[in-house]
């Protein structure tokens, strides 16, 4: 059941970060944000900005496709930056403690469909594709929890 559905219109990177700057204020401990799409859609160019736009110090923020886990100090909680593309089974996810993070970390989580039943239900899910232009980006946010819904009802692009 779906409660929240949008879809918006990115036209540049620069709109993909802005995008993650006003997401990044409503997050709280326990929030889990599922990016989906194809690789070079903007899922770790989303997932960087929204963590930079966190830390109370400016610090790189690489991809965890190698380390499959990037952890983060932020201002409240935790920040989990997970890369799931190199997983073949959801016992994997735990092995990690990723879905102990989902209790009290802001956690993002690329390539959710390898956590396969261990999502969580109140996630949100945030499908990026890539539009015919090169640069624009089509991005549907859906969560079957009224807590994305209210809390995304005022954001813009």
């Amino acid at each position: 059941m779906t409660v929240f559905s949008r879809t918006l219109s990115l036209n540049s990177p620069s709109e993909t970060q802005a995008l993650a700057v006003q997401i990044a204020v409503t997050l709280v401990p326990g929030d889990v944000v599922l990016l989906e799409g194809p690789i070079g859609a903007g899922k770790t160019h989303f997932a960087r900005s929204l963590i930079q736009s966190l830390l109370p110090v400016m610090e790189d923020v690489p991809s965890p496709t190698f380390t499959l886990v990037q952890v983060y100090d932020g201002p409240h909680s935790e920040i989990w930056h997970a890369d799931l593309y190199r997983l073949s089974a959801p016992d994997e996810v735990v092995e990690l403690g990723l879905t102990d993070a989902f209790e009290d970390a802001i956690c993002l989580v690329e390539w959710p469909d390898r956590l396969a039943e261990l999502a969580p239900e109140n996630a949100l899910k945030l499908r990026f594709e890539i539009a015919p232009q090169e640069e624009h980006r089509t991005l549907t946010l859906t969560s079957a929890s009224d807590h994305w819904a209210e809390l995304l009802a005022g954001i813009s692009t």
